[in-house]
């Protein structure tokens, strides 16, 4: 009797086709998503210590007060006009910050529409000021 051979070889090869379904999975995930991270509106939220900012050009601070009105640099503007004058202001500036001051009794709802005109604006920074915590003792 002769013994039994075996004919069967061992696969060496890798199977990439697993890699390739997961990797193009992730494609389609980051193409969707990153759309996603670039609308809305960006908000520079303050931190409890922060140091000074250094600009070159005039800074120019939106301010919201409790009654609602909005000045720009301590010159009143109606939100309605917010959009036209904010372009004009900004039609030779080379940096598009701004910096939005408002009184902490102002609706949400009002902020936020405010915050949309200066994105419409082209503005692409904006800034919000508050006070620094005063420490507990």
């Amino acid at each position: 009797m002769s013994p039994q051979t075996n004919d069967r070889q061992l696969l060496s090869e890798i199977n990439v086709t697993p890699f390739v379904d997961v990797m193009l999975v992730l494609l389609i995930i980051f193409m969707v998503t990153a759309p996603m991270l670039e609308q809305g509106i960006d908000v520079n939220l303050p931190q409890v210590a922060a140091k000074d900012i250094t600009a070159k050009e005039e800074k120019l601070v939106l301010t919201i007060t409790k009654k609602g009105e909005i000045s720009i640099n301590e010159h009143p503007v109606e939100l309605s006009r917010l959009k036209e004058n904010l372009e004009k202001i900004y039609e030779n500036r080379i940096s598009k910050e701004i910096f939005l001051k408002a009184d902490e009794t102002v609706p949400y709802g009002f902020v936020v529409k405010t915050m949309s005109k200066i994105k419409e604006a082209g503005i692409e920074k904006l800034g919000m000021i508050t006070k620094p915590l005063e420490e507990e003792r």
